[in-house]
């Protein structure tokens, strides 16, 4: 988008996220930006002007995540799915408010990736306690440990691809597209289908199975090409001359007799 001078803007543009094209991404990404024209962008504005900062928001919503994972482990899928989707909503709001605040350092950033991931484990080690409870049906508590491995694996990839200058921005079942998909499979089971969320996590696992060799694909192919290798100096080649030694460092000079080495003091002056 081309903006033009001395136009300011309340809102900057969203930068895309790449999928590489999948349909989960065209079918996602229409009601997210309906979500944060409508929601999102008015309640960060508001809470803004209110004097809430983001990181309060990102600590709110983790705290909001675990009420929710309780409520699931405790057997009510459905309010738990509920509670945990209204605060997982807070991972686009504080994001939202920290872009229309301007820069703020970078402590933020490192705050939202810690909570997000003391969320996941929670929202999994709930789903694990559920289904140990209710017998592990479909081997539902297998898939739920894959789902919580892969997804830490998936944000590692991509933070530490970053870290290196790689890009690793890619993939078909991030953060957003994880949680969606456990809280369709806990409303299943939640109003009797007992197969509804064995199946989601299985489903989820295999999506996070892919999307972390997605990004390491996609960031082995942004890997720069190394610099040609310096040239070895050849054996061959002549040896500069050996500095002829100082006079002050000959023994008649440093008061030393012949024959006698100087004294080494142990200091390293290099």
């Amino acid at each position: 988008m081309t903006l033009r001078p001395g136009v300011t803007w309340d809102v900057p543009p969203v930068p895309e996220r790449r999928y590489g094209g999948t349909a989960m991404a065209k079918i996602v990404s229409v009601p997210a930006r309906a979500l944060a024209a409508y929601v999102v962008n008015p309640t960060a504005r508001f809470l803004l002007r209110a004097g809430v900062t983001p990181n309060a928001v990102t600590v709110a919503g983790t705290v909001g995540v675990l009420g929710g994972s309780y409520l699931g482990a405790k057997g009510h899928l459905v309010w738990g799915t509920v509670v945990v989707t209204f605060f997982a909503l807070t991972d686009a709001l504080d994001g939202t408010m920290a872009r229309m605040r301007g820069p703020s350092g970078k402590f933020g950033a490192l705050l939202d990736s810690s909570m997000d991931r003391i969320a996941d484990a929670a929202v999994f080690g709930a789903v694990v306690f559920y289904l140990h409870t209710e017998g592990n049906p479909y081997g539902g508590m297998v898939a739920a440990v894959i789902c919580l491995a892969m997804g830490q694996v998936v944000s590692y990839v991509k933070a530490r691809a970053q870290s290196l200058g790689l890009n690793a921005d890619v993939g078909i079942a991030e953060r957003l597209e994880r949680l969606l998909i456990v809280g369709v499979g806990g409303l299943l089971s939640g109003f009797g289908l007992e197969w509804g969320l064995p199946a989601a996590l299985w489903f989820l696992a295999a999506l996070a199975t892919v999307t972390v060799f997605q990004r390491l694909i996609h960031a082995a192919r942004t890997e720069p090409a190394d610099a040609a290798p310096p040239v070895p100096a050849s054996p061959t080649h002549a040896m500069p001359p050996a500095a002829s030694p100082s006079p002050a460092s000959t023994p008649a000079a440093s008061g030393a007799p012949a024959g006698v080495p100087p004294v080494e003091s142990g200091r390293d002056d290099s």
